[in-house]
């Protein structure tokens, strides 16, 4: 560690008072915060003996990082002890936020503090913590995941898990040699109405599935946001905002806001001068480095690695993927298409109306919103799998008959993925998104980047991980990292 570094730890000291924090969305119709509610709800923090607790930290206090802190210290179970951000003030927030929680605790004694850290590293040495969430940008997600598994940690890592499909590969290597536990942020799985619908899909409710449709978009409504505006000429957001995969930008540099260690932020990522559209506190959205490649994979980060996971858990492919990607160039389809081993065809349309109007899959009266799943359509009907965009629709009403749902209603807030990580935590089984299946819902948004920057079709061995006699598209698979960081 550096004396920079080591300089920010810090031990928090705050007003006694117990409350619980939630945080709401912050960016609507790409990327949406889960509503959480407490463990702590239905029971009292005493009622759960100290040792019984699992020690956990927090690597990453933005939008998301909000969240995640709110159900870490809303559940008895958990005892979170440190926190970490290369922004000062986030860090100092984070670490308050857990002090206010265990007040009580700390007057009686039964609490030490939380600890606050500027460089991940310094929490991943502490021996008394059990487990980490990583909520990071995603140049960071493999690398801090290998380290925290290598300490002897649980992981729980925002989605996706890798910027690369090598990446993703190590981080399932590594995950299954030390014999941790790995969780995946891809939540809307984990949600009731939308597991039914999966399980239904998966047993064979539509008989053979012939296509699937789910969303893919361009940089456009990304970048029309008002902060980026200042560099529209620079950017030629008008031409590049077309374009389906995150790019580089020759962007100014602007100066460092105190208490951000910005070379610590870029970390393993090429170098970039620090520019306020890629991390600006308080933050203008949950992942607003994303269109940028050095830092994010766009529509991957966007939403594409939820539905990814939604899709081919569905599809009973969710440890493999596709065996081709078919480039809208050659005139078979509309839009990029991953054709599976089984035939079922995946379609990545711009937006829902294209399944109506362009593919006619679906009756032109079917109700499609929302986002984080798609559109599946078999043999005996069609149905969707979405969330956050109002309740289930399909047909003929018949297929409702025969799923049975309680309700069609996807509550978004209803899910239990922290809990099945905990829990697995304490089994030392499989979490329902584990190391293998956060890669590959992963690597099928990053094979479709690499297609359309090749602007072409692709043959995919799912096995092997690699491209058939196409050299150009396998040097995409991986790319290095900043020195001195390293896999």
């Amino acid at each position: 560690m550096t004396e920079k570094h080591d300089k920010f730890q810090q031990k928090s000291t705050l007003v006694n008072r117990r409350t619980f924090l939630q945080q709401s969305a912050a960016l609507s119709g790409i990327v949406t915060i889960p509503s959480i509610i407490p463990v702590s709800a239905f029971g009292t923090e005493s009622s759960k003996s100290p040792s019984d607790r699992i020690t956990m930290g927090l690597i990453g206090h933005g939008c998301m990082g909000r969240g995640h802190l709110s159900r870490l210290i809303g559940d008895r179970d958990i005892r979170v002890l440190a926190v970490c951000d290369v922004d000062q003030s986030r860090c100092q927030d984070a670490a308050r936020r857990v002090e206010e929680a265990y007040a009580a605790d700390k007057t009686a004694g039964t609490y030490q503090g939380c600890t606050a850290y500027n460089d991940y590293r310094q929490l991943l040495a502490r021996k008394d913590i059990d487990a980490v969430v990583i909520v990071t940008p995603d140049h960071w997600h493999t690398l801090q995941s290998i380290d925290a598994v290598k300490a002897g940690k649980d992981v729980y890592c925002e989605k996706p898990i890798s910027i690369t499909v090598q990446q993703g590969r190590q981080l399932v290597e590594v995950v299954r040699r030390y014999g941790r536990i790995f969780q995946t942020g891809t939540q809307y799985r984990s949600i009731p109405t939308i597991r039914r619908v999966c399980n239904f899909v998966r047993a064979g409710g539509l008989g053979k599935v012939k296509s699937v449709f789910t969303l893919w978009n361009s940089l456009g409504g990304f970048l029309s946001a008002s902060r980026f505006q200042p560099y529209a000429k620079m950017m030629n957001i008008e031409k590049n905002g077309k374009s389906y995969i995150p790019l580089e930008f020759d962007l100014p540099a602007e100066p460092v806001p105190d208490g951000l260690d910005w070379d610590l932020w870029v970390g393993p990522a090429a170098q970039h001068p620090y520019n306020p559209v890629y991390h600006i506190n308080p933050s203008p959205g949950v992942v607003p480095w994303s269109f940028c490649e050095a830092f994010g994979a766009a529509s991957v980060t966007w939403h594409h690695s939820h539905s990814a996971d939604v899709i081919q858990y569905a599809l009973g492919v969710e440890e493999s993927g596709p065996v081709e990607l078919i480039h809208p160039s050659t005139g078979q389809f509309p839009t990029l298409t991953c054709r599976y081993a089984n035939g079922t065809l995946l379609h990545l349309v711009d937006h829902w109306g294209m399944v109506k109007d362009v593919y006619k899959a679906v009756p032109a009266n079917a109700r499609l919103d929302g986002n984080f799943g798609g559109v599946f359509v078999g043999e005996k009907g069609w149905i969707t799998s979405m969330s956050a965009g109002g309740p289930v629709d399909g047909g003929p009403e018949e297929i409702f008959k025969e799923i049975n749902l309680p309700t069609r209603q996807v509550n978004i807030g209803e899910n239990n993925h922290h809990a099945n990580w905990f829990e697995c935590i304490r089994t030392r089984q499989k979490t329902s998104t584990h190391e293998e299946i956060g890669h590959r819902s992963a690597s099928l948004g990053h094979l479709t980047i690499i297609a359309y920057k090749v602007q072409r079709s692709l043959k995919w061995d799912p096995s092997r991980e690699e491209f058939l006699n196409d050299d150009e598209a396998n040097r995409l698979l991986k790319r290095p990292m900043r020195t001195p960081w390293h896999l």
